[in-house]
């Protein structure tokens, strides 16, 4: 089970909503084996998900152990489908390209200005889409600000790391 599943593929499931960390507000639902099995791989599914008919949003099922995935399901989003903790949920995903990426335009502003945009392009496909989808989910303005230069002192990175290479 280590092939990459295929973008397009359409999958739905219904599980219960948990609490995933004791004191804070993380919820995700478990994805059932058979899904998982569907799926045929282990590792993590980038995904654009609807959770009760909610807004899509992208998102990546996370391996867990053991052939268990689980999806992560924002406080947006239970708020905006009135779920909580416990409650039974229909999740519907369709599977995503990982080598798909679209940089938001204020972040190729950024690199640019910079000059470290072929730097952040050089990173992996899922490297770059969850940077990407952190800067998509900051809330104020000012995070997103903050993850953008995050975004680009990693394409600082990695340009150090490629110039170090080729020494």
């Amino acid at each position: 089970m280590k092939r990459s599943p295929t973008a397009g593929k359409q999958l739905s499931f219904q599980a219960k909503l948990e609490n995933w960390a004791e004191g804070m507000d993380y919820c995700a639902v478990p994805v059932p084996a058979s899904v998982t099995q569907a799926l045929g791989t282990k590792g993590p599914v980038l995904v654009m998900a609807r959770v009760n008919d909610s807004e899509p949003f992208k998102v990546s099922l996370f391996p867990t152990g053991g052939g268990q995935h689980y999806i992560r399901i924002k406080a947006k989003v239970r708020k905006e489908t009135k779920t909580k903790t416990g409650d039974r949920v229909r999740v519907q995903f369709t599977v995503l390209d990982r080598a798909d990426v679209t940089i938001p335009v204020d972040l190729m502003k950024a690199l640019r200005a910079e000059g470290v945009a072929d730097d952040f392009k050089s990173l992996p496909p899922g490297k770059q889409n969850f940077i990407i989808r952190r800067i998509d989910d900051a809330a104020k303005p000012e995070t997103r600000d903050k993850r953008i230069q995050d975004a680009v002192e990693a394409a600082h990175r990695r340009r150090e790391k490629r110039i170090d290479q080729s020494k």
